[in-house]
C-alpha cells in the first residue's frame, strides 16, 4: 500500500461573525492546510493542520506548507500502512515542525480505516461513546456580552464554557469572569484561559479575586517556569495548553505535578499518534484532557472526534471544534456537526469524511 501522490492545498476559512479575539491575537480568516495523500491503489486518505494565526504557537501555515514541501517527495514510495517508518523518512527529512507532520500522521490513519474498514476511533483502541461532548469558548469580550453569550450557549446544550480572557485590564477580567459564573446552570463547568495573556502577578491576583468560583484556569501566564512558580499560590486548578509542545513537556507536568489537566491539541502533538500515547499517560496519571485543535475543518474536526472517543468518561473535558465559527462543510452529507451541545462519532471507514475536493481548487503543491 505504497504512497504514489500527495497534494497539499490550502483554503481559507474566513470567521462567522467576523473576527475571533484571543489574549494576544484576533483573527477573522484562518489560513489552513490540507493534505490528500493517495496510494498506489487509489485509496485516498486526509489530513489539516490550522494555526490560529501566527502567535498563538510557534507555528504558521506557510511554514506548514513549507515543512511539508520538504517532506514530502521523501514520502512518495513508503508504505502507507507501516506509520512507523512514514515518521522515521519525515524526521530523516525535515526536523521538527510536528504541526506540518500531524496532517501527514492524520492522513495515514484515515487510508488504513479504509483499507481495514474500521474507524479511526476503533483502530485507536474504540470507541467509549458514540456522541463526545463539546464545549464553547468565548472570545475575548465585554462582562456582558460573554454573559449573554453563556446563556444563549447552555441553552443550546453545552454543559462546558470557556471564556477567553487576558489582553486588558486584569479588572475586566476579573468583572467578566463574575459575569459569566453569575448566569451558569447547575452543573456547567466553567474553564478561563488566558491563553498565555497574564504575568504570574495578574494570574495570582485574577485568581484570588475569584477564589470562591468553581472554575479552572488554563495556560495562565506564557511559559512552562512561569506557571510552576505559582501552582502552589492559586486556588483553582491549573490546565496546560499552549505549552505542552511535546511529551517530554507533558511528561515532565505530570512527574512534577505542574498541573491538573490539559487542553491538547492534536497537530500541536504531532498527529494522533503521539496524542494517544499522551491520552494515555493523562490515564495513568488521572489527568482530566480535552481533544481539540488550534482551528480548521472537518477533517481535523474529525480527528479530535475519534480520539476524544477514545477517552474515558471522568477524564474527558470535551472536544473543542471550530465548527461554530465556519460557514459550511467540507463533506456537505458527513461533515461534523455539534448538536445539543455533542458531536456525534462518525461511522464511516477511516474518519468518515468524503471532502468534495473542488471546493479548495487546484493544490498548491503536488509530488508523484
Amino acid at each position: 500500500m505504497r504512497i504514489s501522490e500527495i497534494n497539499i492545498y490550502q483554503y481559507d476559512l474566513p470567521v462567522v461573525g467576523g473576527s475571533y479575539r484571543m489574549a494576544k491575537t484576533t483573527v477573522s480568516v484562518l489560513d489552513t492546510t490540507i493534505v490528500e495523500i493517495v496510494t498506489e491503489s487509489g485509496i485516498k486518505g486526509y489530513g489539516e493542520t490550522c494555526p490560529v494565526g501566527p502567535v498563538y504557537q510557534p507555528h504558521h501555515a506557510p511554514g506548514a506548507r513549507s515543512a511539508l514541501q520538504e517532506m514530502a517527495p521523501h514520502l512518495i514510495g513508503t508504505d502507507a500502512l507501516q506509520l512507523n517508518c512514514v515518521y522515521d523518512a519525515m524526521d530523516a527529512a525535515l526536523n521538527g515542525h510536528a504541526y506540518a507532520k500531524a496532517a501527514v500522521d492524520i492522513a495515514l490513519w484515515d487510508i488504513m480505516g479504509k483499507v481495514y474498514g474500521a474507524r479511526v476511533c476503533d483502530l485507536l483502541g474504540g470507541a467509549r461513546h458514540e456522541q463526545v461532548p463539546s464545549y464553547y469558548a468565548i472570545g475575548v469580550a465585554e462582562p456582558d456580552e460573554a454573559a449573554n453569550i453563556a446563556k444563549e450557549k447552555q441553552a443550546q446544550g453545552y454543559r462546558r464554557l470557556q471564556i477567553k480572557v487576558g489582553g486588558r485590564s486584569p479588572e475586566i477580567d476579573i468583572e467578566a469572569i463574575h459575569k459569566v459564573h453569575a448566569v451558569l446552570q447547575p452543573g456547567v463547568k466553567l474553564a478561563v484561559d488566558a491563553n498565555r495573556g497574564w504575568t504570574t502577578r495578574d494570574a495570582l491576583n485574577i485568581s484570588l479575586a475569584c477564589r470562591r468560583l468553581p472554575l479552572v484556569l488554563e495556560q495562565p501566564c506564557n511559559t512552562f517556569e512561569e506557571v510552576a512558580a505559582i501552582r502552589h499560590q492559586v486556588p483553582h486548578p491549573i490546565y496546560l495548553d499552549e505549552n505542552t509542545e511535546n511529551l517530554g513537556v507533558v511528561l515532565r507536568a505530570v512527574c512534577k505535578r505542574i498541573c491538573d489537566g490539559f487542553g491538547l491539541k492534536v497537530t500541536r502533538l504531532g498527529g494522533l499518534t503521539p496524542m494517544r500515547t499522551v491520552g494515555g499517560i493523562c490515564s495513568v496519571a488521572g489527568l482530566p484532557i480535552t481533544c481539540d485543535d488550534a482551528w480548521g475543518g472537518d477533517i481535523i474536526a474529525a480527528a479530535c472526534t475519534h480520539i476524544g472517543a477514545t477517552v474515558e468518561s471522568r477524564l474527558l473535558e470535551g472536544v473543542w471544534l471550530a465548527a461554530p465559527y465556519i460557514d459550511g462543510h467540507y463533506d456537505p452529507e458527513n461533515g461534523i456537526r455539534i448538536e445539543n451541545g455533542t458531536i456525534r462519532v462518525p461511522t464511516g471507514p477511516g474518519l468518515g469524511i468524503e471532502p468534495d475536493t473542488s471546493i479548495w481548487g487546484k493544490p498548491a503543491l503536488s509530488f508523484g
